[in-house]
């Protein structure tokens, strides 16, 4: 018992081995209590939600949560001990026993931070599972988009709350610097500020959504993603095209997939000395060849729309519903080989562009 009462480093060797044991008995046992605080915290979810994935939430949770156990309790142990009188020096103003105890505190915060991030993941994979059985793709982007806007409120909280534990560091004058600092960061990154706020008006407003056909000034293509800054937007020529997100909310976007029917034109510029029997054989026929085709088309028109210079022209519209654009493009060409036909049949000629002099 003498051997457990001698004195090293201001502490007892008695103490020492206390301390060690708690830390070994939480080493062996920080699995089987963070696996008991998980199955309490599932009892209570699953009250919440009757589609609680039990299996997914201990795999994401209990890693973080095990050694948030573990590092609390181990440093509250060894801050029992004395601290060593020969260890008492400073290190720029600081004594070595304060640098500690801030580091574990720090430690302890950041391990905590981490546990609250994985359950922010948690929540946001219950509620993205839940979008994608809705056909509405926009609340998937929302998902994502507030999972990432809450991640990045816990890091700075529990930033601010180092600064506050560790260094003594006031929250009201961190957050007036913060103000000051983020007033000159905004308007430095004034056209990135005016795309974050362009993003939550394409979220709400949803002018458009991901797997959308939109055209903006001459870009057409699908969108692929709604992001923070831009929107990606997926072209017929395969290429990726960053569209940023306050152009989007400026300009005219023509929504491709909002449409309720596909549209076609035939329009014929037919040459000036045209007789008027020709041009009524023709628009009689396109008439015709139109009504043939009627359980294709919704509605049509064939008219004489112009006489213009050196020219006579002759437009027939149709519309479709919404097929797909290849029988779209096939009912096209049988449209036109068919217009081709009729001005072969009457004889008829397309106005010739005048040669350049």
């Amino acid at each position: 018992m003498d051997f457990l009462d001698k004195v090293f480093l201001d502490n007892t060797i008695k103490s020492y081995l206390t301390v060690a044991g708690i830390i070994i008995l939480m080493l062996l046992v920080k699995r089987f209590l963070s696996r008991y605080i998980t199955w309490v915290l599932c009892r209570i979810f699953s009250r919440i939600w009757k589609t609680f994935d039990k299996d997914n939430f201990t795999s994401r949770v209990l890693e973080p949560l095990e050694w948030l156990l573990f590092i609390t309790i181990a440093i509250f142990t060894i801050d029992k001990l004395n601290f060593p009188e020969a260890w008492r020096y400073k290190i720029y103003g600081h004594s070595i026993e304060e640098i500690l105890d801030k580091t574990g505190i720090a430690i302890i915060i950041i391990s905590f931070t981490r546990f609250l991030l994985r359950i922010i993941d948690f929540m946001a994979m219950v509620l993205e599972q839940r979008a994608l059985k809705t056909h509405d793709k926009s609340d998937d982007q929302l998902v994502i988009f507030f999972r990432d806007f809450l991640k990045v409120i816990v890091g700075i909280i529990g930033v601010l709350l180092i600064l506050k534990a560790c260094f003594n560091q006031p929250i009201t004058g961190l957050l007036t610097s913060l103000s000051i600092v983020g007033a000159a960061v905004a308007l430095a990154a004034k056209e990135s500020l005016e795309n974050l706020i362009a993003s939550f008006i394409i979220f709400f407003d949803k002018p458009f959504r991901v797997d959308d056909t939109v055209k903006v000034n001459t870009v057409t293509g699908t969108v692929e993603r709604i992001g923070l800054r831009s929107t990606r937007i997926r072209t017929a020529d395969k290429t990726l095209v960053t569209m940023p997100n306050k152009q989007m909310v400026d300009s005219v976007v023509d929504n491709w997939s909002m449409r309720t029917q596909r549209h076609g034109e035939i329009k014929l510029e037919l040459a000036a000395d045209t007789t008027v029997q020709q041009i009524q054989g023709v628009t009689a026929a396109l008439k015709n060849m139109f009504n043939k085709n009627s359980s294709q088309l919704l509605s049509h028109n064939v008219f004489f729309s112009e006489i213009a210079k050196g020219a006579i022209i002759i437009s027939a519209e149709y519309y479709t519903d919404l097929t797909t654009l290849e029988a779209f493009n096939k009912l096209r060409e049988t449209f036109f080989l068919s217009a081709k036909t009729i001005l072969e049949e009457n004889n008829i000629v397309l106005n010739s562009p005048a040669p350049a002099p």
